[in-house]
């Protein structure tokens, strides 16, 4: 199949579309305009469904909506707009309702800029909503994955019937470069089992259903939440991706997601020339964050170091993950600033003299 350039937000469309979209509720906020401008052209050619919602909170609730009866439904947006729609994802988690929704992230807090982030590592996997929910997670590093990515978003939602977030740095979205936009090839697991569509007559009728997510009978709410957790174990136990890129002998590691991840790969080998034993660990899903691999790939090695656009959101993860098996150390940059592989070849170095100096008071 012939690559094509495209730009990060309208491949991501496309695959979306590929994958089988009904139904897209946008609201305009840069850097992810693309993916809706992409949908208002494509989506009614196709005699699918395209609303610009008058607000964030109005196209979140419309996604609610249409993915409850089973129809495979889409939003997008950025960071502060992303923001507002944490009480809806928690709702839509708890009514187990699988919506899919794109968050290109770009800098902050508040409003901050429209310059790459990746500041909502922690409004992804942690949720701003309220509860005891997940949303499942996945970062991309390349518009090729992204694609794939956004397949797999929609799979990973229907199956477990979950919202599920493809969680893109602006550089995903606004870089251009060539993609292969492969068929979709996941099949989207049956909903007639749980959708609301209506009751029917005849041979048809069935039982009435709903799907909210405010329990207020006896134990409904404990029920649920014990449902819920066991969902979520099975996600962590069945779903993990991630990439591991010379680690075997590495004595550093590095830790980082999306397009920084993408950057840090290239330096591994600079690094190896140069006499630095590096490798790269890099989680693919966020939620479920690939803990045990990580704590695997860890073993042995003299310190980790973790780069990330923000101030170590996902540094977190990554010491509870080790459990105090190496060192850890953050190469950062807030604010809409990109991490240079200068900056990170500086930073090798600087840790390669410092974990290989004997200690002091040491016997050599």
């Amino acid at each position: 199949m012939a690559k094509v350039l495209m730009k990060g937000n309208k491949a991501i469309a496309q695959a979306a579309i590929n994958a089988g979209l009904e139904c897209y509720f946008g609201y305009p906020i840069t850097p992810q305009n693309e993916i809706g401008e992409f949908m208002s052209d494509e989506m009614p050619k196709l005699g699918r469904t395209y609303i610009s919602a008058e607000s964030e909170l109005a196209a979140v609730n419309m996604l609610i909506g249409a993915a409850s009866t089973g129809t495979l439904s889409m939003t997008s947006s950025s960071s502060c707009a992303i923001a507002l729609m944490q009480e809806a994802i928690s709702a839509m988690a708890t009514a187990e309702i699988p919506g899919v929704i794109i968050s290109v992230m770009r800098a902050g807090p508040g409003l901050g800029n429209i310059t790459p982030s990746q500041g909502d590592y922690f409004q992804a996997t942690k949720g701003g909503g309220n509860g005891d929910y997940r949303t499942i997670v996945l970062a991309p590093a390349s518009i090729n994955e992204a694609v794939e990515l956004t397949y797999k978003t929609f799979y990973l939602a229907f199956k477990y019937r979950n919202p599920a977030m493809l969680l893109a740095d602006g550089i995903i979205g606004q870089m251009m470069e060539p993609v292969e936009i492969k068929p979709f090839n996941y099949k989207i697991p049956d909903t007639s089992s749980w959708e609301a569509d209506g009751i029917g007559e005849g041979a048809n009728k069935r039982p009435f259903r709903k799907l909210v997510s405010l329990h207020m009978q006896g134990d409904d709410l404990p029920r649920l939440n014990d449902r819920l957790q066991t969902k979520y174990a099975q996600i962590q136990a069945d779903e993990v991706m991630y990439e591991e890129f010379m680690t075997d002998d590495a004595e550093i590691l590095i830790t980082a997601f999306g397009t920084v991840a993408r950057v840090a790969k290239s330096v591994v080998t600079q690094a190896r020339k140069a006499g630095i034993k590096a490798g790269l660990f890099r989680p693919i899903t966020v939620w479920p964050f690939p803990s045990d691999q990580l704590k695997k790939a860890a073993k042995g090695k003299k310190v980790i170091l973790d780069i990330e656009l923000n101030e170590g959101q996902m540094l977190l993860d990554v010491k509870a993950a080790i459990e105090g098996i190496c060192p850890v150390e953050l190469l950062s940059k807030l604010g809409g600033e990109v991490v240079k592989g200068h900056e990170i070849i500086e930073k090798l170095s600087e840790l390669s003299k410092k974990y290989s100096a004997p200690k002091a008071g040491a016997i050599c």
